[in-house]
């Protein structure tokens, strides 16, 4: 899987290009924000009720600065598909005019996909998950509770819930590539005391079950490959977006490619609970229906080229996998859960 940005030399880099962006930026979280509050729950919210849960109307100066964005973003919405409905809770008495999304025209109708199909999404599911909008959705949901409006958050579309073992790098980095800002961070080379790097970011790939940043380093003067369970740093910016270009006809993922290489591949035996695993599942050498001590589980087949990246991959489901053999994969596994969990357990 590839980040890159598409060469768009007259965008974020001419002048007030960048600005744009990130006027851009906030209007699709304010958005975000306003379905998420008016769909967490099953009540009209008030004018004031949605001012004081959305952050950025909270901001707003003036009452009248907040109602000409209210305004603006009502009509984005509907012009979006979202049913946004107006109305009160009770309409023999005069009440304020409230706001609500009617859940039964937003809800898509129930849709089936193939164990393939499932495989990608999960995938797509982790890189969402790895550059989230988490933060602004939690702090509306929070806004709303403090507001003793209590959210239903059974509305909310979400995916599967995974134990979060990604590099703390992902984020920032993922941020720097998608704006095309230069970056400094401490980088941790093998049997090599760390170092700090100045680099372009070009793109971030999947390669092998690891992510790794592909750019242009500036101590050096050239291309080169960046491992992100390396870095020993904060990732900090160091330049403005746009600052730079993305060489044309650059293919991350053959950088990368021709730079680490490959790693003969170990079998590992994992016990998978029935309905979990589809990613696994997918790629796997072989699939042993019922071959678990347990009613429902499975003993599924996977290769595996790097102990310590797969070991973050199977953590993520939690108890839906364990690891049976080999016995390092195991053990690293089992570390990742303990120190997610902040003890020192005893695995089943």
């Amino acid at each position: 899987m590839t980040s890159t940005q598409p060469h768009q030399p007259n965008s974020a880099a001419a002048p007030g290009g960048a600005a744009a962006a990130a006027r851009g930026a906030r209007r699709t979280e304010r958005l975000l924000n306003l379905v998420i509050a008016l769909a967490a729950t099953r009540r009209w919210l008030t004018k004031e009720q949605i001012r004081a849960a959305v952050p950025q109307y909270a901001d707003c100066a003036t009452t009248v600065a907040f109602e000409r964005m209210f305004e603006r973003d009502k009509e984005d919405l509907r012009e979006l598909g979202v049913p946004l409905e107006t109305g009160g809770e009770d309409p023999l008495f005069e009440d304020e005019a409230g706001y609500r999304i009617d859940r039964d025209a937003y809800a898509l109708p129930e849709i089936r996909f193939t164990p393939g199909e499932l495989a990608v999404l999960s995938l797509a599911s982790r890189v969402w998950q790895q550059a989230s909008l988490a933060g602004p959705a939690t702090r509306a949901l929070v806004k709303l509770r403090s507001l003793g409006v209590e959210p239903d958050e059974s509305s909310l579309i979400g995916v599967e819930p995974r134990v979060r073992t990604a590099e703390p790098a992902f984020d920032p980095l993922y941020a720097a590539t998608r704006d095309r800002t230069p970056v400094q961070f401490s980088y941790r080379r093998a049997g090599a005391e760390p170092a700090v790097r100045h680099v372009e970011p070009w793109a971030i790939v999947s390669w092998h079950g690891r992510w790794y940043l592909v750019g242009h380093d500036r101590d050096r003067g050239a291309s080169r490959v960046f491992r992100l369970s390396r870095v020993a740093s904060a990732v900090k910016r160091i330049g403005r977006p746009g600052s730079y270009e993305v060489p044309e006809g650059i293919d991350p993922r053959e950088v990368v490619a021709g730079s680490v290489g490959s790693v003969p591949p170990r079998q590992a035996r994992l016990l998978v609970r029935a309905g979990a695993g589809l990613a696994l599942r997918r790629r796997a050498r072989a699939v042993e229906e019922g071959a678990g001590p347990g009613e429902g589980e499975d003993v599924v087949v996977v290769d595996v080229t790097d102990v310590e990246v797969s070991a973050d991959e199977l953590a993520a489901f939690g108890a839906d996998v364990v690891v049976l053999e080999p016995a390092d994969l195991r053990e690293a596994v089992l570390r990742r859960l303990r120190g997610a969990a902040g003890v020192q357990g005893v695995a089943r």
